[in-house]
């Protein structure tokens, strides 16, 4: 019997290669994607195809209104990052940080979770290449993992207990295309911009763009998806 997880989404490079490791270690994966009014929703598009290329057993995307809350680049009338070094990017909490979001994004895999019985739920958090994300940190991960299994009725009846798995954790943008390109994944599928252009290229220049770009360029391929400049 396949042990069943919840992997959440994005379609990026981090999340799609989480879903691809859950996949390799005899998980049935349940896709979980968010459409929370971010400026990117090109992602969206990307998780799909993602989710249909790796096998999910199901992908489900949950429509939130984070956005009304503004508070980030990516939600809100504010300046995107653009052009900075990647010595830079880990400095600081920059203006892409939406406020709580990895822990409204894990609160809903946890309920999906519970519901199907799937006690492994993963995330495609990384706390090397990151752009100083608080909810990208391995304390937060731990955490959220204990507030699981004390606030989950499943955890609580002795049912299963409930693990946050972050395969992509440690591991370079380097390493996570390395591992992409072992698991057999479509990298053209993905998508890491966060200010596509109107003609669906990416960007380029925001922080994001700047990680996955390095990380190709360290492997020693071209990146599959088309750039703006």
């Amino acid at each position: 019997m396949e042990r069943k997880a919840v992997v959440l989404l994005s379609g990026g490079l981090d999340s799609t290669t989480t879903l691809a490791t859950a996949r390799s270690e005899g998980y049935e994966c349940y896709a979980l994607s968010f459409d929370y009014g971010q400026r990117h929703r090109r992602e969206l598009q990307a998780a799909q195809q993602v989710a249909e290329a790796l096998g999910a057993r199901e992908h489900r995307v949950v429509r939130l209104d984070i956005a009304q809350f503004g508070g980030s680049a990516l939600t809100a009338d504010l300046e995107m990052p653009k052009g900075r070094e990647l010595e830079e990017i880990g400095q600081g909490i920059p203006p892409t940080y939406v406020p709580a979001r990895n822990t409204i994004f894990l609160a809903h895999g946890l309920a999906w979770a519970e519901v199907i019985e799937a006690f492994d739920i993963f995330i495609g958090a990384n706390c090397i290449d990151y752009s100083g994300y608080p909810d990208c940190r391995p304390e937060y991960l731990r955490a959220f993992e204990y507030l699981a299994n004390l606030a989950t009725k499943a955890a609580v009846e002795g049912r299963g207990r409930f693990r946050i798995q972050a395969p992509m954790l440690t591991l370079s943008k380097e390493d996570i295309i390395r591992r992409a390109l072992e698991l057999g994944v479509d990298l053209a599928l993905t998508w890491s911009c966060y200010d596509p252009t109107p003609d669906g290229k990416a960007c380029g220049q925001c922080d994001s763009c700047i990680l996955r770009r390095s990380g190709f360029e360290q492997v020693g391929i071209a990146d599959p998806i088309p750039y703006a400049r």
